[in-house]
């Protein structure tokens, strides 16, 4: 069986190509390089040298979010277009979840962040048990240091992973001292192969006309609509 990973939830741009549980390629870039401009392109360089034409595609994993509006919205974009066009099935997976899994070997807390500005992250917690990934704590948008009295009260030591930890890794090091733990370089970047691992253990595909983003948070404009409504009732 042949997959197409796609991740494009914030500033990395990841593809991979497995097949038969075999990563035939997987090119991810940290270039902060515009993804409406990448990310087709990728996909087509990564069939090219895996040697496969679009139509062999059997399956297609996709980063639904949460991330960036923009990255996450091409990504799912791409993905939905390429299941109808193909008619393959379509599975989305979270973003965090993805990310988490590239340190699944570390046994503990892991707590993949992605920043969200103004001090607020989109984040979860999973423990890795056994090379598994169960949910602590679900996907969501929060103040950094919501998180962190959360993280606090689990008295364990959390390991963050995400190229925008280092933003936060200051607050996060004060806040929790010696059980603030920090991946690597190496793992810190998204691999759109660990989103494929995740898509193959769904239970089923998505609808792919009825299928969208999970943003785990409302646009600005929605924010703004909400308090003009709140201020006439």
């Amino acid at each position: 069986m042949i997959w197409l990973g796609i991740d494009t939830a914030n500033s990395p741009l990841s593809v991979a190509i497995v097949k038969d549980g075999l990563v035939l390629i997987e090119e991810s870039s940290m270039m902060k390089v515009n993804h409406s401009l990448r990310a087709m392109p990728a996909v087509e360089e990564a069939c090219r040298k895996a040697s496969i034409a679009p139509s062999e595609i059997d399956a297609i994993a996709v980063s639904e979010g949460p991330g960036s509006y923009t990255g996450v919205r091409i990504g799912v974009t791409i993905a939905k277009t390429l299941a109808w066009t193909l008619d393959k099935p379509l599975y989305g997976v979270s973003s965090l979840q993805s990310l988490a899994m590239n340190a699944k070997l570390y046994s503990g807390l892991i707590c993949p962040l992605i920043d969200a500005r103004r001090s607020n992250v989109y984040t979860a917690v999973y423990r890795s048990d056994s090379h598994e990934l169960t949910s602590v704590m679900e996907d969501q948008h929060c103040a950094l240091e919501e998180l962190l009295e959360k993280l606090v009260q689990l008295a364990e030591p959390v390991l963050f992973i995400g190229e925008d930890v280092k933003i936060h890794e200051q607050a996060i090091s004060e806040k929790l001292g010696e059980n603030a733990r920090f991946s690597s370089v190496a793992v810190n970047v998204p691999r759109a192969s660990s989103a494929i691992a995740l898509a193959q253990q769904a239970e089923r595909a998505e609808d792919v006309h009825s299928f969208t983003p999970q943003y785990k948070r409302i646009t600005e404009a929605e924010a703004n609509l909400a308090k003009k409504e709140s201020a006439h009732e």
